[in-house]
């Protein structure tokens, strides 16, 4: 490496050179599959407007892959700003497209595209990229390589009478991207499937030209067949299946707004559980399946207030309903926030109000006019809720026997399964307050901690509970001191999630340094089985007024990354820099009880980041107890000082 750093070692990746140089940040490289579905899912956004009736992938001879639709056909002429061909912009630049704009007129209303992102990844990625456009009785064509145009933009007359629509997209995945070449051909028929059950009435078909063999799937009867096919055995009850979309009044989502869905119980078997967003599948679920567990478990468990049916000393929670449940889930959302450009995960807090507003009055309203069933249904849930208990109560008779006094100013949960429950050690009795306030009481326990916590370090594990805080700490867990290598007992535990919770600024992230090191030095076996996890509060809050269908909004952000992108996006959605306030919260003890839940502590709409350790770095590894030693020894000054002389210009630091 060089000793000197200039100007010139500056680099500016230009055009698509960013996606070449980190594929993993935009694709799946597994394999080709994902850069093929960015291309099937623009389909899929004209079949969801109504503007096409057909999906054809067609698997060539050659290696290459064709996608081609009947719907409205890529524009084909030349953008009027930018001079270029809208053709060549689309497949060619970062974020543009047609789906930014969701207000009245535009291209899109919903679609699973959102950044303009999707197919010019593709391009990049692919060592030749032919698109076919037949629109306006005129065929256009172009070709790419690598992301560069290869064959400028040709159009010409489509023959006489000739009316068709569409876009056909031609692919040759550039190998050396993946890690295989071979597209997994059991998930492209899953995906394929889906999307025809995803949207009634509409063909999908797959042909391999090797073997000329087509697939065509076409679903009339959508979700439930789909599920049917799934299940091992009958359902217990009927399927529970429905759709709701908000109106064009509607004053809390836009039109169109909402959900389809069908939900199975069984007593036995493997259970079907799939989430969509606009088409989009979700295989890390989101907020939308926290709207359906939500609208679901309320319409269950009021039923079964409303007959009488629990048990005394039954208390019912969410997974008792869901444990035995299949469901697949289609939500539409106008502007999908989506973890990642693969778009595994939903992240829109409002979609857990809109799918719980839509499933549970009709499930209510169902099981009440199905009471047979709905009893049916009622027994399996409690059944599973005394299964759990029984399992709780199990382990807690193991760990009674020598537990210390728990202390005074914890304030515990109401669960007893260790596996569920979470302690937030969390910086200050402000936010403790607030914390308490705002938690699941059923689950989450808060122990406040007052100033900075000992720098355990160089303690002697004999003498650790001379220190009040690390006392209490220790008793709450359940789990004695020890060593990497030490045998541990974790009969004890109390908690499966022991989340740090400090403020978003420099003191909160010494106390995390501080937590860290205690867990680290004398409870590694926490960290090492996965126990140990980070809360991440936002350090700012953007107030977005109304405008058009949407309303007014608060973003809440966790750096001042987030907040730059938040805001770039206001713009790039036309709204004034002027219009939206910036508000940063000094600490966590500003936040009342309820933006405490929502942004850090609620499950479903938290951000909370795992401790792991790296295989090499264990407390009896000599190196790895040198770095610490440096780090937090209290003779260490002068090393520290050197080593943050040598990488502090690696650090972005919030001053």
């Amino acid at each position: 490496m060089n000793q000197h750093y200039i100007e010139t070692d500056i680099r500016v990746l230009k055009g698509l050179e960013p996606v070449k140089e980190r594929p993993g940040m935009y694709t799946r490289t597994e394999n080709p599959l994902h850069i093929i579905q960015e291309v099937i899912d623009n389909a899929a956004d004209e079949a969801l407007g109504g503007f096409g009736t057909t999906i054809a992938v067609t698997q060539h001879t050659d290696g290459s892959i064709s996608v081609e639709d009947d719907g409205r056909g890529i524009p084909i002429g030349i953008h009027p700003e930018e001079g270029v061909p809208v053709l060549e912009i689309v497949f060619t630049r970062l974020h543009a497209g047609g789906k930014f704009n969701k207000a009245d007129g535009g291209a899109y209303a919903f679609s699973g595209g959102l950044h303009g992102v999707g197919v010019s990844v593709t391009n990049a990625l692919s060592t030749h990229l032919g698109v076919t456009v037949w629109r306006d009785k005129q065929v256009a064509s172009i070709a790419f390589s690598g992301g560069d145009v290869i064959a400028p933009l040709t159009v010409q007359p489509a023959g006489r009478g000739d009316k068709k629509s569409g876009t056909r997209v031609t692919i040759v995945p550039d190998t050396k991207y993946f890690d295989s070449p071979h597209i997994p051909q059991a998930e492209l028929e899953r995906l394929l499937r889906a999307k025809a059950v995803l949207m009634s009435g509409v063909t999908v078909t797959l042909t391999q030209e090797k073997t000329g063999q087509t697939q065509t799937w076409l679903y009339k009867d959508g979700l439930q067949g789909y599920l049917r096919e799934y299940l091992e055995q009958d359902a217990l009850i009927p399927f529970f299946s429905g759709a709701w979309f908000a109106g064009k009044n509607d004053e809390q989502f836009a039109e169109g707004e909402g959900a389809e869905w069908v939900l199975a119980w069984t007593r036995e078997g493997g259970l079907l559980r799939e989430s969509y967003v606009n088409l989009i599948g979700t295989t890390a679920g989101g907020t939308h399946e926290a709207g359906i567990r939500e609208g679901v478990f309320g319409a269950v468990k009021s039923f079964i207030e409303l007959h009488a049916l629990l048990p005394k000393g039954v208390k019912l929670i969410s997974e008792d309903v869901f444990s035995r449940a299949s469901f697949v889930l289609s939500a539409k959302v106008l502007d999908p926030q989506f973890q990642g450009q693969t778009k595994e995960r939903l992240n829109n807090r409002d979609a857990v109000k809109l799918v719980a507003q839509a499933t549970r009055p009709a499930l209510e309203l169902w099981l009440n006019q199905h009471v047979d069933y709905g009893k049916l249904l009622a027994e399996l849930v409690i059944s599973q809720a005394q299964a759990r208990n029984k399992a709780a109560q199990k382990i807690e008779k193991k760990k009674s026997s020598g537990v210390a006094v728990l202390p005074g100013k914890l304030t515990d949960c109401e669960s007893n399964d260790t596996s569920l429950n979470e302690l937030f050690l969390v910086e200050g009795d402000s936010a403790g307050g607030s914390a308490k306030m705002g938690r699941d009481k059923e689950f989450q326990a808060i122990l406040p901690l007052r100033g900075k916590v000992l720098n355990t370090w160089e303690v002697d594990k004999d003498r650790l509970f001379a220190n009040n805080e690390v006392h209490d700490i220790a008793v709450a867990i359940g789990v004695d001191p020890h060593g990497m290598n030490d045998t541990v007992d974790l009969s004890g535990l109390r908690y499966g999630k022991i989340c740090i919770l400090s403020d978003a600024d420099v003191d909160g992230s010494h106390i995390q340094v501080l937590l860290l090191t205690l867990f680290y030095k004398h409870f590694p076996r926490l960290i090492e089985v996965g126990h140990i996890y980070i809360a991440r509060p936002p350090l700012f809050r953007v107030d977005v007024p109304a405008r058009g269908k949407k309303l007014a909004q608060k973003v809440y952000c966790l750096d001042m990354d987030e907040l730059t992108r938040i805001q770039d996006k206001l713009l790039k959605d036309g709204m004034k820099e002027s219009a939206w306030q910036v508000s940063r919260f000094k600490g966590l003890g500003e936040m009342n009880a309820e933006q405490l839940w929502d942004t850090t502590m609620n499950p479903d709409t938290r951000r909370l980041a795992q401790v792991g350790l790296h295989a090499e770095f264990v407390v009896d590894d000599a190196q790895s107890k040198s770095m610490m030693h440096m780090l937090m020894g209290k003779t260490e000054a002068a090393s520290r000082r050197a080593w943050l002389e040598e990488k502090g210009n690696l650090a972005d630091a919030d001053i």
